[in-house]
């Protein structure tokens, strides 16, 4: 059995960090979107013992397709298993890659086992990481608590954007770290659906502000910066204006022309 997953990078519209509490976690105050960069995942059973490989980057030892896998056979037998994971999504900027890739990896682990405990793969998507359980999801939601308390939002009409990354990465618990250096209120979600906000901005590198002020000038109709960065986005009317937008980013920065995704589309897959 052979399954293929997308697995689509996220934006966040609106990010307000709360204080932290005791154990120096920080409670959010975020909206998800979904958008059309994706990695792939090929998960095959024909094979002799589970291996993971990976193209497009070299991943750590210890990665959230291992930490899936692991903790999925604390409560479920899985045959052994060859995963190819084809990456696009540019690590170190915020747009969820490797969140996406463990979503993505239990989605296709529910597709080969059948019996699939779904309660256990939402605990599993909140122990590999803050950002999964949105993937599990899609589409577009707002998240509080640790990012693993979700209300899905209706899908809006479809929207075009430039989605531009700096060489510089952004280190998530360094960027927390810097933040709480900064005295802020804590916001509560805008009324304004398309309103752009992110307290991220505050101490993110300043080729993020670069890019931002330059996809305004281009004709962004909204622009910010995705999590904790480094990657920037720009919304346009249409999708020939961030087809141009995103040719004259790329003299500054990788740059992709993308979509917004509904529900249906960003949790796509196919087995055989």
């Amino acid at each position: 059995m052979v399954v293929t997953v997308r697995c689509p990078a996220k934006i966040n519209t609106f990010l307000s960090v709360g204080p932290p509490d005791i154990r120096r976690y920080h409670p959010i105050r975020t909206i998800f979107q979904a958008v059309g960069l994706y990695d792939e995942l090929v998960v095959s059973t024909d094979a002799d013992q589970t291996k993971i490989e990976c193209t497009g980057m070299d991943l750590p030892a210890e990665n959230t397709l291992t930490k899936t896998l692991r903790l999925v056979k604390e409560a479920v037998d899985l045959p052994p298993l060859h995963v190819k994971l084809i990456k696009q999504i540019p690590s170190q900027s915020g747009l969820g890659g490797g969140s996406s890739d463990a979503a993505g990896l239990l989605r296709a682990l529910a597709t080969i086992v059948g019996t699939f405990p779904w309660d256990h793969a939402t605990t599993v998507a909140e122990a590999v990481g803050a950002d999964v359980p949105f993937f599990l999801v899609g589409g577009r939601a707002r998240a509080t608590g640790y990012g693993q308390e979700l209300v899905p939002l209706d899908d809006s009409e479809p929207r075009w954007l430039v989605i531009s990354k700096p060489e510089v990465g952004v280190d998530t618990a360094g960027a927390y770290a810097q933040l709480d250096q900064h005295e802020r209120a804590w916001l509560d979600f805008p009324t304004d659906s398309d309103a752009t906000y992110n307290d991220f901005e505050r101490v993110a590198p300043c080729e993020c502000s670069d890019l931002i002020e330059r996809l305004r000038s281009l004709g962004s109709t909204s622009a910010g910066l995705s999590g904790s960065g480094s990657a920037v986005f720009g919304f346009f009317e249409s999708k020939t204006s961030a087809e141009d937008a995103a040719e004259d980013m790329r003299r500054f920065a990788a740059s992709w022309t993308v979509p917004t995704l509904t529900r249906r589309e960003s949790q796509w897959i196919s087995s055989s």
